[in-house]
């Protein structure tokens, strides 16, 4: 496999193609939101925003052994394109829901955003590994790791701002299409591949497929301890960003801004962590900076717990005047970075361990568990706050667990992975 530089063509399509994705997916997400937030009764507009997270990611569990299946079998940068004509022509119907203001028709949109994620997500990532290896591996997921967190924010914020504003129901989703058509346009110079396992047929009986899948994962010691690392990831991610709106209004005693002041470092944290792996990972060495990195997530979000649990901020002047406002979001950017730290080497783990034929099945193993995990991690961190857990409660129980989940993960890499 010929080695190819960061800034070269095979990386840079690539890049934008997916940072915009999940700029648009996020823009459209919280635009859908806050437009149901003014829209709706109070009642249906929190059962939007709690329906509209889950309608995303059902895609992910649904579908993640037949997209597998198609990258494996096809030219990956061929049906990258595909995915974009898609997304272009998503955000083409959100336009008409926007301007209809039809909310079940925009659910079904949401829906077809996940679908497509769905199915662009074990491309990106089984494609990296043809174009990268070594360091180079581990840069190329930094960088999209980073673009994509950077995606999340901007998205979040983008969406929240343009559907308020004159004539928002018609820009919001303009500018969901020009960004589509951005990335088509980038997604177009990707260089084609060859097939993997050429003549693979999909399997569309998903609970068989996924069945399968998930065993032919577990199968492979390394594959299915990375998969486990980047679910706990993302079900730590999940809980602390589903934290934020609770504990701004109920501890904070906050508006809005403050939510979305917490939710840009978080990310923004996660971005800069992806970059510092990027930078200081090794292949020789993988899974060197994952336990301090585990170790630092636990010890931050129980600080930032702590901190928040004696702060009144009702705005995000009053939050920077305040040293303990300071330090809950050193804390939080701290997190973040660690979190970062910790979820890039073992994408690059999970992108080398697998077997080149079954290398985007295995990514899309991995996203099956990291669905699963993100959806019960919201369903008991909902229960918990309808039986009168406090934010600040939960985060130090999940830093609290997440101490448990870094002992495993040394005596896994001590023991079964020294070779690692």
């Amino acid at each position: 496999m010929a080695e190819h530089s960061l800034n070269s063509r095979h990386f840079i399509p690539l890049f934008i193609a997916q940072t915009l994705g999940a700029l648009n997916d996020n823009l459209f997400k919280n635009a859908l939101v806050i437009l149901a937030l003014y829209r709706l009764s109070p009642g249906q507009a929190s059962a939007l925003s709690a329906l509209s997270g889950g309608l995303f990611l059902l895609p992910y569990i649904l579908v993640s052994a037949p997209a597998g299946q198609l990258a494996d079998a096809h030219d990956k940068a061929r049906l990258i394109l595909w995915t974009k004509y898609w997304e272009l022509g998503l955000t083409v119907l959100a336009l008409i829901g926007f301007l209809t203001g039809d909310f079940p028709f925009l659910l079904a949109v949401l829906l077809g955003l996940g679908l497509q994620a769905a199915f662009f997500s074990p491309l990106k990532y089984g494609l990296l590994p043809e174009l990268f290896a070594a360091d180079q591996l581990i840069k190329a997921n930094g960088g999209i790791e980073a673009g994509t967190f950077a995606g999340i924010v901007v998205g979040t914020v983008a969406g929240g701002i343009l559907i308020l504003l004159p004539h928002g129901r018609l820009l919001t989703p303009a500018v969901a299409i020009l960004l589509a058509l951005v990335g088509l346009a980038s997604a177009k110079i990707i260089p084609p591949t060859s097939p993997a396992s050429p003549g693979l047929k999909p399997d569309w009986n998903f609970w068989r497929a996924n069945v399968v899948l998930l065993s032919a994962a577990r199968a492979n010691r390394r594959v299915w301890f990375a998969c486990w690392g980047i679910s706990w990831f993302w079900v730590m991610g999940a809980t602390v960003l589903a934290a934020f709106p609770v504990l701004a209004r109920v501890l904070l005693h906050a508006d809005g801004h403050v939510a979305t002041l917490l939710l840009t470092v978080f990310a923004v944290g996660v971005g800069g962590g992806s970059l510092v792996a990027a930078r200081f990972v090794h292949a020789r060495n993988l899974l060197h900076f994952v336990l301090p990195a585990g170790l630092g997530m636990s010890l931050f979000i129980g600080d930032f717990a702590l901190s928040a649990e004696h702060l009144l901020a009702p705005d995000v002047q009053s939050l920077l005047s305040q040293a303990a406002g300071c330090r809950a979001l050193f804390d939080l950017a701290l997190t973040a970075i660690c979190g970062g730290l910790f979820s890039v080497p073992f994408y690059v783990l999970l992108q080398t361990s697998a077997a080149p034929g079954e290398r985007a099945r295995m990514v899309g193993a991995n996203n099956v568990m990291n669905s699963i995990g993100v959806l019960l991690a919201g369903g008991i961190e909902a229960l918990a706050y309808t039986k009168g857990a406090g934010p600040a409660n939960v985060l130090a129980v999940a830093a609290l667990l997440n101490l448990v989940v870094v002992a495993w993960i040394w005596r896994v890499q001590t023991v079964f992975l020294k070779s690692v």
